[in-house]
């Protein structure tokens, strides 16, 4: 066994949890995110950036699923994510009249807002890591989705929640370098075969 070169992560040193790194359209870096606070859970601090060796005793959790105690690193192609904000949207001024202030959009104008970095490793615990390995993209869909908070699966956020989760695992699976990284106390990068 050996340790094989990885990109790392960045961890909160506060808190010992990884970060998500959030891009302007120029490429510089503009916010520090823990990844529960992506999931939709609060968090009770601001992010203090750091390598991932350079926290002491990190709390390594499944990038899928969240569980405690992730058991494997996966690399894969850079993952990436750009996000658009809502800068006007038009409605037909008599459409607008006829529908009781309930008019349908016609066209809506957007601007790129920030690019969400998901990194090169992923984080897996046995049970996501199982799904991984036999390429069952929509049973860590279903497994992930059960782990998630209710306001991002209730009615119709669930659809669009697992469409999301289709369209970043799919890019994840098809670019999935062979091998993996066994996470072990002081090898929080992996011990690769």
């Amino acid at each position: 066994m050996s340790t094989a070169p990885v990109p790392e992560s960045f961890y909160c040193r506060r808190c010992r949890r990884a970060l998500n790194i959030r891009f302007n359209n120029l490429g510089m870096i503009v916010e520090y995110l823990h990844a529960a606070e992506q999931r939709g859970q609060p968090s009770d601090h601001r992010p203090e950036p750091a390598p991932l060796t350079e926290i002491p005793a990190p709390i390594i959790e499944c990038d899928f699923c969240s569980a405690p105690g992730a058991a494997w690193i996966y690399r894969c192609a850079n993952q990436v994510t750009d996000a658009r904000r809502v800068t006007a949207q038009v409605v037909a001024v008599g459409d607008y009249q006829s529908r009781h202030h309930a008019a349908r959009v016609r066209r809506t104008d957007t601007e790129h807002a920030f690019t969400q970095a998901w990194g090169e490793c992923w984080s897996a615990c046995q049970g996501c890591a199982d799904l991984v390995e036999a390429r069952d993209l929509y049973g860590l869909i279903g497994r992930v989705v059960e782990s998630l908070p209710a306001k991002l699966t209730r009615g119709k956020h669930l659809m669009r929640t697992r469409g999301q989760l289709h369209d970043r695992y799919s890019d994840v699976f098809h670019t999935l370098a062979p091998g993996r990284g066994r996470i072990a106390p002081g090898h929080p990068l992996g011990i690769w075969t």
